[in-house]
């Protein structure tokens, strides 16, 4: 009640904070929420380490002995940066950097999952009628919801990425973590990510708003992991390489289609719906 007389008396970007106090406040108390997102993680983090670090430890037999890894180097070779690493290394710098993209996996599974809990929760609660028929707007609203999602996302994307890459400084050939932190390996972490949770989260609060169960939220939201699955498959086959230009073009896209899940979302968030039709 607290929260709502906040919301009736402040101006817009109060009554945005407050609800957003309100979002966070609520994940805290829901710890569970995050399990899919975390085991996801941890799936991301420790296959390549698996492959890079601990296959050839396990066999005794290096990469680099191996001529069926020739184009990864010569791949490798290509990129800044690259030229003081022995082969070994540039191998190690190949498998880091074509695994980028599962960690993108993560911060999406975390996105779905607290959207869908940010409105489905409050519809089996009974605490978003009475939200709803404060003075605050629907583009609020959505706001306050959107950015309860993807802060928690970005936080999880930022820890990933200084995991992965404290370990691969640790485990793999010194300088193979330099790579990490050039313009494509940053692009797909900050750029595609947060825009690709972004994206998720967006459809999860479309359908949230129009359905009681948070798994079928959820599993629309899953659609933005289909094509990310599917440029990992691409890239570890070799069929393409994610370049710069290639990441501000897929960037652009996601930004085009955050935009128009923007408008969709208004649309469907009609109040009047949802306290009558969708309860």
């Amino acid at each position: 009640m607290r929260t709502l007389d906040a919301v009736q008396r402040t101006g817009a970007w109060s009554r945005v904070r407050a609800l957003l106090a309100k979002e966070l406040l609520d994940l805290r108390q829901n710890p569970g929420i995050f399990w899919p997102a975390l085991l996801t993680a941890a799936i991301a983090l420790a296959l390549p380490f698996v492959i890079a670090i601990v296959i050839p430890i396990a066999t005794g037999e290096r990469f680099s002995d191996s001529s069926d890894f020739e184009v990864a180097v010569e791949m490798s070779r290509s990129q800044p940066g690259t030229s003081t690493l022995d082969p070994e290394g540039a191998i190690q710098a190949f498998i880091f950097q074509q695994f980028l993209p599962l960690l993108v996996l993560a911060p999406v599974a975390a996105s779905m999952s607290v959207a869908a809990f940010s409105v489905i929760g409050e519809k089996q609660a009974r605490t978003l009628e009475p939200l709803l028929a404060t003075p605050i707007t629907t583009g609020e609203l959505l706001a306050a919801k959107v950015l309860g999602s993807l802060l928690p996302a970005l936080a999880l994307t930022i820890a990933c990425f200084a995991v992965y890459l404290t370990g691969v400084a640790t485990f793999a050939r010194a300088g193979v973590y330099g790579i990490l932190l050039g313009a494509r390996s940053l692009g797909v972490v900050f750029l595609l990510g947060p825009l690709a949770a972004l994206a998720a989260l967006q459809l999860a609060v479309c359908v949230s708003s129009r359905v009681n169960d948070s798994r079928s939220a959820q599993q629309i939201g899953a659609l933005i992991i289909l094509p990310l699955a599917g440029l990992l498959i691409a890239q570890l086959t070799g069929r393409f390489t994610l370049t710069v230009p290639l990441i501000l073009l897929i960037a652009g896209a996601l930004v085009s289609l955050n935009l128009l899940l923007v408008a969709i979302g208004i649309t469907l968030f009609d109040r009047e719906s949802i306290l009558t039709r969708w309860n």
